[in-house]
């Protein structure tokens, strides 16, 4: 009877077989860099891409392996190399609003060459400027000025001595302007002689002073007037010189620049401030008559910082649109930071200090972000949101930063930015559901897959991929035989005898190992035993937790019977996880029934370490039951269920039909074959569920029975639905075909309890009761025995 529900050794492992395929090692094989397996990812990631509408931004989920990154990278690449270069970016000093840098745009290239111009420009002027002032030409025009008014200075206070010696006082012109002294004796006095008047004499000069004064002032406002023309015309000769100069070596940077407006705009901002402090660029010594009389201060330190060209984005050495991966999306890295420096006890900032974020880097182009890195550092993610929303590079700074005393805001740069961020699917759908903002400015999702059919298409890709991979990374040449374990290999990770993993990190993990061996083998091919020393050599590197596992029920210390048949007890099946490896544990499942009315009773939900998938699957026995045994009297039972030695967290449905099947034999009182070991959930109307990890689970059974001693009458019942799923190991198979060890596969409760009782489960009749004999014949009658016994006690 259980011979009917074995599953056939072909169908425990789909092996590869490429003798089709015209080739012996990876060598023969034509390289090809098509993307593999994600088909709907990559026509979602391009079609988000090819979008110029705001808000078409991509969020990439899957899990880490399955090409997220890297896959994202080239399509944008793809993108990036049939777009124009973005533009080159300068911010230059604001001389109208000084707070407020300006922001230039210019072809790409041209921000270097300007900057570069402006430099030798500044350059060129520090030093023609003052050897313009000090040319004989300039001094001979200025000692004409000078001397011309000079002239009428001479002749008003020539005529104003005249009025002075009727007062008895002269004036004389001194560097700090028209002083009137007193005479003796027709000369001027000396200050000794000042300071031995007598009251009465002093008195007299103050009085002489006032009328002389009062007679004065008109002259003496002349004399201010031809002062004033005298500045007015050292400033106008001043600034045509200063002029002369400027348009002539400026000249050729506005002719070069003459179709960009803000560059236009910004020259001649620069030459009417170069105008206004000319002063500046000349040196003291050179001046100092001029000093003097216009008045000047000194030159200031920083002064001509205002003249630099801050090269803020620079794309001379781009050619196409730029792809910008953020490894450390912090605010400043993304969004740009405007620097201080410390002076004096003072932090000062000005353009030159403004500098770039990955946005601006990008900008024009394609940013690729890690959803865990950007949502991890404060600030980043609105500030990318802000930016992405208003289409608008803006600089700002945050925090204490953002209250210095002194700062400036530049001018905000448009935003033309397609953004990638690569995440998960629980981190999309938190985003999706919490965050109004990311619904409206990702609207495409691009989901890449963790498997893909075993066609020979995607076969032949592989193929492809591997021969590539041999040939970029300097492996060995892969053997036909290699590939094809890599191939088992890769159905294994994707669970399913049709579909092939598309986590390829795994695959060229187990390449690299492959190639590892070989060499140490002396081997100049990597062959399919090289391919299974790899993958053998990675699970003993992580498997030492389920060795002490095995080691614990070898010796006893774990109850787990595979001999004999008991009562309410059973073998379940559940995987276990520790990093990179997985691996099936049974567990020992015990039930006890008696009459109550508790109903069914979750040891591991009474203490706190039962999950809610686990505590749905033991639900669902009471709904089982309850339909089965229950049409003429409630249920009056009481029964417990618990994991034997099971210390940690229990979830997941797996083991449910695994509980029904030791509910059952402790309510019939038939036991069960210790040796058969069950997985699979089960519905309220008693059909079996799959569920995953059956190879793991599978073969942690098998590797227990190895070590208490194959008898031939142990096995695995699992669902039906599972066969497809089933990419066994060698040894498991082998023992398989030697009789050695069975596996079951069942589609109701009914089947798998006649393979662990050899009893059927039974159906009712046509007066509705069960066939005599069977376990539902044995149930009924405990349960109606319980029933009386409830009804004696009420």
């Amino acid at each position: 009877m259980r011979d009917n529900y074995k599953v056939p050794l072909f169908r425990l492992k789909r092996r590869s077989d490429l003798s089709k395929f015209d080739f012996i090692t990876t060598e023969q094989i034509s390289m090809c860099k098509d993307i593999i397996g994600q088909e709907r990812g990559i026509k979602a990631l391009k079609f988000g891409l090819s979008i110029k509408k705001k808000g078409y931004n991509v969020f990439v989920t899957g899990i880490t392996g399955t090409g997220r990154n890297s896959h994202s990278y080239s399509i944008a690449k793809n993108f990036a190399d049939k777009r124009d270069t973005p533009s080159d970016w300068c911010y230059v000093y604001n001389f109208k609003k000084p707070e407020n840098p300006i922001a230039i745009r210019l072809k790409p290239g041209e921000g270097t060459i300007f900057k570069k111009k402006m430099k030798e420009l500044m350059e060129k002027l520090e030093i023609e400027i003052p050897k313009s002032f000090g040319s004989k030409g300039h001094e001979d025009k200025k000692s004409e000025v000078l001397h011309h008014y000079q002239k009428k200075i001479e002749d008003i206070i020539e005529e104003l001595n005249i009025m002075a010696k009727e007062h008895n006082f002269v004036f004389k012109q001194t560097e700090k302007g028209l002083l009137s002294i007193p005479l003796i004796d027709g000369r001027p006095m000396k200050e000794s002689e000042m300071e031995n008047l007598s009251e009465e004499e002093i008195g007299e000069v103050r009085k002489n002073s006032r009328q002389l004064i009062s007679k004065a002032f008109d002259v003496v406002k002349k004399i201010r007037q031809i002062e004033e023309e005298l500045k007015s015309k050292i400033e106008k000769l001043n600034e045509e010189t200063a002029c002369e100069v400027v348009d002539f070596y400026s000249a050729h940077l506005e002719t070069y620049f003459s179709e960009n407006k803000a560059v236009v705009d910004y020259l001649n901002e620069v030459k009417e401030s170069i105008i206004d402090n000319i002063e500046e660029f000349i040196d003291e010594e050179e001046t100092t008559e001029l000093h003097a009389i216009l008045n000047r201060g000194n030159k200031s330190e920083d002064f001509f910082i205002k003249y630099e060209v801050n090269l803020f984005i620079d794309k001379s050495n781009n050619s196409g649109a730029p792809v910008i991966r953020e490894a450390n999306p912090t605010y400043y890295n993304l969004l740009g930071k405007i620097e201080h420096v410390n002076e004096l006890g003072m932090l000062k900032t000005d353009h030159t200090k403004i500098r770039p974020g990955a946005i601006h880097e990008a900008n024009g182009g394609y940013l690729i972000i890690q959803a865990k890195d950007i949502l991890t550092n404060p600030g980043a993610w609105e500030g990318l949101k802000r930016a992405l929303i208003t289409e608008e590079a803006k600089i700002e700074n945050i925090g204490k930063e953002s209250i210095l005393p002194e700062t400036i805001m530049p001018e905000p740069i448009p935003l033309d930015l397609k953004v990638i961020i690569i995440g998960d699917s629980y981190t999309y759908q938190l985003l999706y559901i919490y965050d109004d903002d990311f619904k409206k400015m990702f609207r495409i999702r691009a989901d890449f897959d963790i498997e893909m059919d075993r066609s020979e298409e995607n076969i032949k890709k592989i193929i492809s991929f591997i021969a590539q991979h041999c040939s970029e990374e300097g492996l060995k040449p892969f053997h036909k035989g290699a590939i094809e374990r890599i191939l088992e290999y890769g159905s294994r990770l994707a669970e399913h005898q049709n579909k092939l993993t598309t986590r390829f990190n795994e695959i060229v993990e187990i390449m690299y190992e492959a190639d590892a061996w070989a060499d140490q083998d002396g081997s100049c091919i990597v062959l399919r035993e090289h391919v299974d020393k790899a993958i053998d050599e990675k699970v003993y590197r992580n498997n030492k937790f389920e060795e002490k596992i095995q080691e614990l029920i070898a010796e006893g210390t774990i109850l787990i019977n595979i001999l004999g048949h008991k009562v309410g007890e059973i073998n379940g099946l559940s995987v276990m996880g520790s990093g990179q490896y997985s691996f099936g544990r049974p567990n020992k499942i015990t039930v006890t029934t008696y009459a109550g009315k508790d109903g069914i009773i979750n040891i591991e939900r009474e203490v706190n370490i039962s999950g809610s998938s686990h505590d749905k699957g033991v639900m669902i026995l009471s709904g089982y039951l309850g339909e089965k045994f229950a049409t003429k009297h409630p249920l009056s039972l009481s029964a417990s269920i618990t994991f034997e030695q099971s210390y940690g967290i229990i979830d997941g449905d797996s083991a449910s039909s695994t509980e029904l099947y030791a509910l059952l034999s402790s309510l019939s009182d038939i036991p069960i074959n210790q040796g058969i070991a069950v997985t699979g959930s089960v519905n309220q109307k008693g059909m079996i569920q799959p569920i995953g990890g059956v190879n793991e689970k599978i073969e942690g059974y098998f590797k227990i029975c190895k070590l208490k001693g194959l008898t031939g009458e142990q096995g695995v019942i699992i669902p039906h639905q599972n066969i497809d799923n089933l990419m066994l190991s060698d040894e498991v198979i082998e023992a398989v075909n030697d009789g050695n060890f069975s596996i079951y596969a069942i589609k109701t409760i009914d089947e798998g309890i006649e393979i662990l009782t050899g009893i059927k489960l039974g159906k009712r009749d046509e007066n509705g009761n069960f066939e005599e004999g069977t376990i539902s014949y044995l149930v009924q009658k405990k349960l109606d025995r319980y029933a009386k016994v409830g009804e004696k006690q009420r």
